[in-house]
């Protein structure tokens, strides 16, 4: 368990925050590219710790990231005319460029050089992976563009979503990294969904429900090995690496594509989910694609029009007890992306973790509250920079395999898990 004190220093990443400058020191993505389409498209609203921003591209294609409220009055520039190479507030007509200056204050006389001392605060954008990445922290300290394996693979082998979880970056985080509860929240998933059905590492995931779990410091984070029983004096391991602060990869099943996740807090009751699949040697197929964008795998289904998941908790997440009786879903929700996040916002908006009991099988979520502390700390009293932030720590990948019962993790499991485009994925 956490103290109360612990709890909050690790869920808090406003401005100003021990864990927000943690978070601050990386690229996070805020957007998928198609929801700013084209030059002078309609500007969208990004909220991310904390902070409310205004994302566009100008005139010339050009990405931009700034403050959402005009500081002549404080009207929303998700208002403004997106033209001429800056966004103009609609309200008295104050005009700024993608960088936050002003280029404009038509009620002032242009030769008084009022607009001049006018700016907006503005964050460096790329895109990159299909996504939209932004940078919040201090200039000196930017890292180069993310090097996450599907976010280099050509265009055609991934695939991203995000969807809107209302809870807090944490709880949602811990999920990902807990390997013991697939043997029970997803089983009928892992035996139905098209794009898990039929590997051949189900059958230890369903039969062994008591998972032996390895934890081991990595560079950037963590490698958690989740060991189940399989025949020929061999052990089935499935290992996942979380990287500092927000990232995770999902064991692969077979040759299906690989799946994993970013965490971003939109602030500290809610965040985006973002669900990553790709192929490190192929194109997705049409099959693979259609089924991602029906909500199957680690996707969902929407409200029409918006990232909040179909099932939600105002529809008790379309809950079906028949169906949970009868065994057709574990617990009654259809698809995993909402199985998961049912239960992680029935935790609160933060969960008390002071009131924990944990046991063997959270030895990985341990660590990784450990280590997020431990750099937080490091940050705000040394300066140290956390981990992860560069592209030979950022090059790692979930693998899913059978080593004999004398090979150990850390000597069996290591290069698998180094991401090397082009190379066949290992997996069970």
């Amino acid at each position: 368990m956490l103290s109360k004190e612990q709890n909050e220093l690790v869920t808090q990443t406003g401005p100003g925050t021990v864990m927000g400058d943690l978070f601050r020191c990386y690229w996070l993505p805020i957007l998928l590219s198609d929801e700013l389409p084209g030059p002078d498209c309609p500007p969208v609203r990004v909220k991310i710790l904390s902070e409310r921003l205004i994302a566009f591209r100008d005139t010339s294609g050009k990405l931009s990231l700034i403050d959402e409220f005009c500081p002549h009055r404080g009207a929303s520039l998700w208002f403004g005319r997106n033209e001429e190479g800056g966004l103009r507030c609609p309200y008295h007509g104050w005009k700024f460029d993608g960088r936050g200056h002003c280029m404009d204050v038509p009620s002032e006389p242009a030769e008084s050089g009022y607009a001049k001392k006018i700016k907006l605060t503005s964050y460096p954008v790329i895109e990159k992976g299909g996504v939209i990445w932004t940078y919040m922290g201090k200039p000196e300290n930017q890292p180069e563009e993310p090097a996450y394996e599907f976010a280099t693979v050509p265009k055609k082998q991934s695939y991203m979503s995000k969807r809107f979880q209302d809870c807090n970056w944490l709880q949602s985080l811990e999920g990902g990294i807990d390997s013991s509860h697939v043997s029970f929240l997803h089983r009928g998933d892992v035996k139905a969904d098209p794009l898990f059905k039929d590997a051949g590492g189900n059958k230890y995931n369903l039969a062994d429900l008591s998972p032996v779990f390895e934890v081991v410091e990595n560079e950037g984070g963590l490698l958690i090995g989740a060991r189940r029983m399989a025949e020929d004096d061999q052990y089935y391991w499935r290992i996942t690496p979380w990287l500092m602060p927000c990232y995770t990869a999902v064991p692969p099943r077979g040759d299906y594509p690989m799946h994993g996740h970013f965490w971003v807090p939109i602030d500290d009751h809610s965040c985006w989910a973002w669900s990553y699949d790709y192929h490190p040697t192929r194109e997705l197929t049409a099959d693979e694609v259609g089924h991602m964008k029906a909500g199957k795998g680690v996707h969902c289904k929407y409200v029409p029009g918006t990232y909040v998941p179909l099932a939600n908790k105002n529809n008790d997440y379309l809950m079906n007890r028949d169906a949970q009786r009868a065994g057709t879903t574990y617990s009654g929700i259809e698809g995993i992306a909402i199985q998961d996040s049912s239960l992680q916002e029935s935790m609160g908006p933060i969960v008390d973790r002071t009131k924990e009991n944990l046991v063997g099988c959270d030895n990985g979520i341990i660590m990784a509250r450990h280590k997020l502390i431990k750099a937080a700390k490091a940050l705000r009293d040394k300066g140290t920079l956390p981990p992860a932030r560069t592209p030979e720590q950022q090059a790692v990948r979930s693998t899913a395999l059978l080593l004999k019962r004398d090979v150990s993790f850390r000597d069996g499991a290591k290069e698998a898990l180094k991401a090397k485009v082009g190379v066949p994925q290992t997996s069970v």
